[in-house]
């Protein structure tokens, strides 16, 4: 029996419509021994074989029992999305060099050191700092007012506007032991939030950041060029190409006609009915479903069934070696005989014949 779970926390209307969603195409395309459930775990020993061939992780990021139990699951096989290896290495402030480095526009951003030394630490463990730190540089970058939130964060944890200098040290020291980025802010006429499954399948909404939590999805709002909404599209499929999430939100931010990659590290996204809506949840419990089935159908039994971005792939894939040209062979070339090559041939069968002297 090929099962597909769904690992999650507090969540409800997105797990169960997926499970029933997942089941029902079961059923409509007549596919034996397969069943969708919520992932249920009892032990876990060491690289086991795990019995679900695909989990949806909705959950791991707050709970790092979860984490360790996919990777465990993965070795042996499971189809994790999102690729917890990945997901445990990646953060934001990664996501936007590699953004910049693939033609994805992103805001201005510097990190910085957490206000607290982290446990275990005293003055020498920061040795290799500057001391004082460069503030004027970033602030005359960056400008205010400026963003600041955590590096490797998410559903809008401990993210501030600040105002000036001041207002920026006053808030970074309650963060303590975070590392944080300062970003510049981007005056926006636009703002879109877009899932994206299987890494090109995009699902563009237009959404409104500063309005209350479930009043930021957009319902029915004014008409957008297409050309905008197509080259937002493109710049979700080559962040996600490039970072292998199979299930991802971006948010872009347009200023002047450019879209601002601004939080694309979203690898367990909001999807509850009462926050995105009706139309945004039928969307994504549709096509999490169609992608579930899917990576189901296409497990393959004794390897590992990850998704890798081509950042990854990029960087372990062997360099083609370059083809050996096919030189004609020349006859070989008789060379004169001297004294020196009769010396040197101490076995030559022949014996060595000795001229005459000429008469006097």
């Amino acid at each position: 029996m090929k099962k597909i779970g769904i690992l999650f926390g507090q969540e409800n209307t997105f797990p169960w419509a997926f499970i029933d969603r997942v089941n029902e195409k079961i059923k409509e395309q007549g596919i034996k021994d397969m069943i969708a459930e919520a992932v249920s775990i009892d032990t876990v020993e060491q690289a086991k074989s795990d019995e679900y061939v695909v989990i949806i992780d909705r959950i791991s990021q707050d709970v790092p029992f979860y984490r360790a139990y996919l990777k465990n699951a993965a070795i042996t096989g499971t189809a994790v999305i999102n690729n917890p290896f990945w997901w445990s290495a990646d953060e934001k402030f990664f996501n936007n060099a590699l953004a910049e480095s693939i033609g994805v526009p992103v805001p201005k951003t510097f990190i910085l050191p957490s206000s607290h030394r982290p446990p275990d630490t005293d003055a020498n463990s920061f040795r290799n700092m500057k001391f004082p730190f460069d503030w004027e540089k970033m602030f005359s970058t960056i400008g205010f007012p400026a963003y600041m939130k955590p590096h490797d964060g998410g559903g809008w944890k401990s993210v501030y506007r600040v105002e000036s200098p001041e207002d920026l040290w006053a808030k970074h020291g309650e963060t303590e032991h975070l590392v944080m980025m300062l970003q510049e802010e981007i005056n926006f006429t636009h703002y879109f939030r877009c899932y994206a499954l299987g890494t090109d399948q995009i699902h563009i909404m237009q959404y409104e950041p500063r309005n209350p939590h479930h009043l930021r999805y957009v319902i029915d709002g004014p008409p957008v060029d297409q050309k905008l909404l197509d080259l937002v599209e493109s710049y979700c499929i080559k962040l996600n190409t490039a970072l292998g999430y199979d299930f991802n939100t971006v948010e872009f931010a347009v200023r002047d006609g450019i879209p601002y990659a601004i939080d694309f590290c979203n690898p367990a996204p909001d999807a509850d009915i009462n926050s995105v809506g009706q139309e945004n949840f039928d969307w994504i419990v549709e096509n999490a479903a169609n992608m579930a089935l899917e990576k189901a159908k296409q497990y393959k039994k004794g390897q590992m069934n990850l998704t890798w971005g081509s950042f990854v792939r990029d960087q372990i894939e062997s360099p083609k070696a370059p083809k050996k040209k096919t030189v004609a062979k020349k006859a070989p070339v008789k060379k004169a005989v001297t004294k020196k090559t009769v010396a040197k041939k101490t076995t030559a069968k022949k014996p060595i014949v000795k001229k005459k002297a000429a008469k006097k």
